[in-house]
């Protein structure tokens, strides 16, 4: 008789581990550069346990900008993306997307790092030499027109070479074949670290009012698992929030994820976890300059409609 009570006992503790199995929802998570520490989140929110008690299983893809990312998007290789704020301008170009959620502000992940040894020593050395970015029309490379604007020089005062991953910025300027990379910190301060590079600009303290980086969510993802993506983005800042309160397992995961030193990681999570937006609200004095950014970078000849490029009907409530 005990024998059989046991039996059932394991009967529906088995039932339970697959109805609870059976209920978490695959989404496909797409980050625009694997190393990028605003994007960690994803990897904390999975490792703690947090997208699961949402009834989420996360699995991750990076790639080498946010071209890449778009590219996959419009193959419905991925359901969110974590991307530049630039991006949300191909929303007007046809990108089977939405901007769901303001995930970072002021552009603080981003800074410009050059050669210890080289021929750049101030910025007004810049005029006419070659800076590296991830892609044609990202956010590196509308920071980089904006810096060059800064000095006077317009546009291309600043020779601005695409090059895709941070892996290759880094090796061309280690090589010499570029004077600086426009980047994010966790390439830079490895630079850094090495004794390679110098940082030349912090661009967060340049431009406050933005959106460095944003979630977006695929057509597909809010037309057919609207909840899904609810309890994404409600998993998602409690994550950010988890990280505030654990430096100490936030800075050991960032450190694994993108492949760097614990001492960068650190420094990482101390510059960085301030710009993190809490509620994904977005700021009209942020999407002004984002518009601004639009036509600056010439993807687009006018200012586009804001209000019809994201929505803020999946974030949690106030």
């Amino acid at each position: 008789m005990k024998g059989g009570v046991w039996a059932i006992a394991a009967m529906v503790a088995l039932a339970a581990t697959v109805q609870e199995a059976g209920a978490q929802v695959q989404l496909r998570v797409g980050k625009a550069q694997a190393q990028t520490f605003a994007f960690v989140p994803a990897d904390v929110g999975i490792e703690a346990g947090i997208f699961k008690k949402h009834g989420l299983d996360i699995s991750i893809s990076n790639f080498g900008g946010d071209a890449a990312l778009r590219q996959a998007l419009t193959a419905n290789s991925v359901d969110i993306a974590l991307g530049g704020g630039p991006t949300m301008v191909f929303v007007a170009k046809g990108v089977p997307m939405l901007a769901v959620g303001a995930l970072a502000d002021a552009p603080g992940t981003i800074m410009l790092v050059v050669r210890n040894d080289g021929p750049v020593k101030s910025e007004n050395d810049l005029k006419g030499r070659t800076v590296s970015v991830s892609t044609a029309g990202s956010l590196t490379y509308w920071l980089g027109q904006e810096l060059s604007r800064s000095h006077g020089w317009g546009n291309d005062g600043i020779k601005i070479a695409p090059l895709g991953t941070t892996t290759a910025q880094a090796a061309a300027l280690k090589t010499g074949q570029i004077d600086g990379v426009i980047t994010e910190t966790s390439t830079v301060f490895r630079l850094v670290e090495e004794g390679t590079g110098r940082i030349l600009v912090r661009f967060g303290e340049r431009i406050k009012d933005f959106h460095v980086h944003v979630i977006f969510a695929s057509t597909p993802l809010m037309q057919q698992k609207p909840d899904a993506l609810r309890e994404f983005l409600a998993a998602w800042y409690e994550t950010v929030q988890y990280m505030r309160e654990h430096k100490n397992q936030t800075v050991e995961i960032a450190a694994r994820v993108s492949q760097v030193s614990q001492a960068v990681a650190l420094r990482n999570y101390e510059e960085l976890m301030p710009i993190f937006n809490p509620t994904g609200r977005f700021n009209p004095k942020a999407l002004d300059v984002l518009a601004r950014s639009f036509v600056e970078s010439g993807t687009v000849p006018d200012k586009p409609d804001m209000s019809k490029l994201y929505t803020e009907q999946f974030l949690p409530k106030k």
